[in-house]
């Protein structure tokens, strides 16, 4: 049958199984926008309150479902203002399409009203992208997309299609949408030569990132761990993937990672990576890292051996069919002696905090508590990142929604809407700081104008809290454009925008607060006023090895390296 472009772009979405899309109209898109009103009842349309916010939402859909996440923007502006949401889904390897509209063929090139090459602007950020000039292309073009976002290492992919192709008919003929499948190939020779390091070592270690998540390996991971016998770390990326309340699990890896992590890796004589990548912020001075160790590295994308940290031997494929292809041929292991030594580390190095005053790690653990593990947990950057990483427990994969690798401050409150919306039955909560909710805090009018019941938790400390932690540690205290102690009221904000205020100075007023918000039926922002200078401990300092973290005690000690 004969249908426009725009039309084509909607019964492609429904082809996809699409039954959300994040977005903000403009001239260049309404043709899109049109077409989609005569679906409203079979698409759902977010409108969020910038552009940003609606590359979030669909990156914060992506990451709780694991299916593809798509928003919508108009040309110029409206399609530069989804780059950082683009980016942060690049850097996470997350699954979204973008979809932009741009002027008309003729136009293209003049600097036209609201003209942009986001495709050329976007080409470093994606997977891959296209500008579709044919309406015969269309179709089969967005059906590409979704297979190159979902296939392999995920990733997003935009496509920008010029006003006159969504005006153009062509003919289209619904096609059924086979699922992407991951390669069952491996190297026979890596698989053997992995095994025989697995069974040679006395001291292993398992570091999991987001690959495992990305692959939906959990039960594979936790049967390789029994079998292997290993302690568990994690990177911030690859929470929940395995379970944290294990006793074989000993926290986060790296900057901000235990003290059991970190002396454990450095000690290990074999580190089994499972899809992670090694992030400067896992490992410190790379040079340092893990000196002591043979390195052995499950990954997807072959491009990530050797990129920044050379491994011994390395196993290319999905990480699912890895460890299911190592769980077949694996005979159970034992290190109880290894294990045992962790274990004394793990007593002689607790995570630790002031329990008497309102802290973020108190805050964390009474949201902890309360939603008894079971939340999806979105957070911003910075202090608020790593003490939600830190202290709540997880213990399943897609329960953390957060941006590791571009670290995008406003992220999460996008998020936290594509989250709900994805997954409606299950407690949001996005954990802020006061500078990371102010880049995006209008975005509560969105979740207030669909009455999307989120969480906002707000650890109001009145300065950027992880910059003015470095600026306090290794600047001299210099605190230099820091400081946010103005007269904005988070609570009234709230209240303006349509949602409900509550404030909290004391851990019995915060606990009260988070109570009432888990039973309201729309959108709650909690400012918790904590104390600016609280510390995220423990740290590695930049340029040193993972082995020298150092905590609160160390500082007063005068230990710190």
């Amino acid at each position: 049958m004969q249908l426009t472009g725009a039309e084509i772009v909607i019964e492609c979405l429904k082809e996809q199984g699409v039954d959300t899309v994040f977005g903000y109209p403009g001239g260049a898109i309404l043709n899109v926008y049109d077409a989609l009103y005569q679906h409203q009842n079979e698409i759902r349309h977010i409108l969020t309150s910038h552009e940003q916010g609606a590359s979030h939402a669909a990156d914060g859909y992506a990451r709780a479902t694991g299916k593809v996440g798509v928003c919508l923007a108009t040309s110029g502006p409206g399609a530069t203002n989804l780059v950082t949401g683009i980016a942060t889904a690049y850097m996470d390897s997350i699954p979204i399409v973008a979809i932009t509209c741009n002027v008309g063929v003729p136009l293209l090139g003049k600097d036209s009203f609201q003209e942009i090459d986001i495709s050329g602007i976007t080409m470093p950020i994606t997977k891959h992208n296209f500008i579709v000039k044919d309406v015969e292309q269309l179709a089969d073009t967005i059906r590409k997309a979704f297979v190159i976002a979902k296939k392999g290492r995920p990733g997003p992919v935009l496509i920008d299609i010029p006003k006159d192709v969504t005006s153009n008919q062509a003919e289209y003929e619904k096609k059924e949408i086979s699922a992407v499948c991951p390669l069952e190939d491996l190297c026979e020779e890596d698989v053997e030569t992995a095994l025989g390091l697995i069974r040679e070592a006395k001291r292993p270690y398992i570091f999991v990132g987001g690959g495992a998540v990305l692959s939906n390996a959990s039960e594979e991971l936790y049967e390789f761990v029994k079998k292997v016998d290993a302690p568990v770390c994690d990177s911030l990326m690859g929470k929940g993937a395995f379970p944290g309340t294990d006793p074989l699990y000993t926290g986060m890896l790296g900057m901000h990672g235990t003290k059991t992590s970190n002396y454990g890796v450095s000690e290990c004589d074999l580190l089994i990576v499972v899809g992670a990548r090694f992030s400067d912020r896992v490992t410190g001075n790379a040079k340092k890292f893990a000196e002591h160790a043979k390195i052995l590295q499950f990954d997807v994308d072959v491009a990530e051996m050797n990129k920044n940290v050379l491994i011994t031997e390395g196993v290319v494929g999905d990480i699912r069919v890895i460890l299911r292809r190592l769980n077949e041929r694996l005979e159970q292991l034992d290190h109880t002696e290894w294990i045992q030594k962790i274990s004394e580390y793990k007593e002689k190095y607790p995570l630790t905090y002031h329990p008497d005053l309102l802290t973020g790690p108190g805050a964390v653990e009474e949201i902890y508590r309360q939603t008894h593990g079971d939340a999806l947990i979105v957070t911003e950057v910075g202090q608020n990142q790593m003490w939600a990483a830190q202290y709540y427990k997880f213990t399943k994969p897609r329960t953390l929604l957060t941006s590791g690798g571009l670290g995008t401050m406003g992220y999460g409150l996008g998020a936290s809407i594509g989250a709900k919306t994805a997954r409606p039955e299950k407690t949001v909560v996005n954990i802020a700081g006061d500078g990371c909710f102010r880049m995006n805090m209008n975005e509560i009018a969105t979740a207030a104008r669909y009455q999307i019941p989120v969480i906002q938790v707000v650890l109001n400390n009145h300065v950027l809290g992880m910059v003015r932690q470095w600026q306090d540690l290794f600047y001299g205290k210099r605190y230099s454009a820091t400081v946010l102690n103005d007269s904005v009221d988070f609570v009234k904000l709230a209240e303006a925008m349509g949602a409900a205020g509550m404030r909290a100075t004391t851990p019995e007023e915060f606990r009260e607060a988070f109570a009432k918000a888990l039973t309201a039926d729309g959108p709650v922002v909690i400012d918790c006023q904590i104390d600016s200078d609280e510390k995220v401990w423990p740290m590695v300092a930049p340029g040193e090895a993972i082995s020298k973290a150092f905590d609160e005690e160390d500082l007063e000690a005068g230990k710190k390296q």
